[in-house]
């Protein structure tokens, strides 16, 4: 069974029913809880739960990227795993820089819309990754690599550097890299979309 709507008296009796429709223990789902309340003098509660194991809201998620990106006429497969009721999914086309786009910005776009469609169905936030034949660890690597490049500028010059706009996760790889990195400081400037990281020399 991929999804259970149910009706209970209480929350915890709501959940209890949906995990043992779903022959599955609590961590392994998610639901969303809604109450209706009627009477007036005499209030009573009835609890609605809808529910869905994370490994179907899984395969819920690809099929959904299927439909996106199936128009684009790209052949897509998939792998995924579920870590700490975190969702990791890989994506493998025959055209991978159409789904990757400008500095990632088109697979960001299906990350967020993935979210949102969660978000939608099931009224609760998860975090989900979204790659693309390991784009993102290679984008990791290689700003790395450039802001250890361009601190050591800055250290042997004595003159700051303004690196391009990125985003928050890309920003905060750059921070993080030159925390320990002696010789320089960094700083976020500007206003989203167009903020950026500044790397700037210090005296020790």
């Amino acid at each position: 069974m991929n999804e259970v709507v149910l009706e209970a008296k209480t929350k915890e009796e709501a959940i209890r029913k949906a995990t043992e429709s779903l022959n599955a223990q609590e961590s392994e789902i998610i639901y969303h809880i809604e109450e209706e309340t009627t009477g007036r003098l005499f209030k009573s509660s009835t609890y609605t739960i809808k529910a869905i194991t994370l490994t179907n809201l899984v395969e819920q998620m690809k099929t959904y990227l299927k439909e996106i990106i199936l128009p684009l006429g790209l052949e897509i497969q998939f792998e995924s795993s579920i870590r700490d009721r975190n969702i990791y999914i890989s994506m493998y086309a025959d055209n991978n820089a159409i789904l990757i786009g400008k500095n990632g910005q088109t697979l960001k776009a299906l990350e967020t819309l993935v979210k949102q469609k969660v978000q939608n169905n099931y009224g609760v936030h998860l975090k989900v990754y979204l790659d693309v034949e390991n784009y993102k660890e290679k984008r990791i690597k290689n700003l790395e690599f450039m802001a250890k490049k361009i601190a050591r500028e800055v250290r042997s010059t004595k003159v700051e550097a303004t690196l391009e706009n990125m985003n928050s996760f890309e920003r905060r790889i750059v921070h993080n890299v030159l925390t320990d990195f002696k010789g320089v400081t960094t700083i976020s400037e500007g206003e989203e979309p167009n903020r950026h990281v500044i790397i700037k020399p210090t005296d020790n």
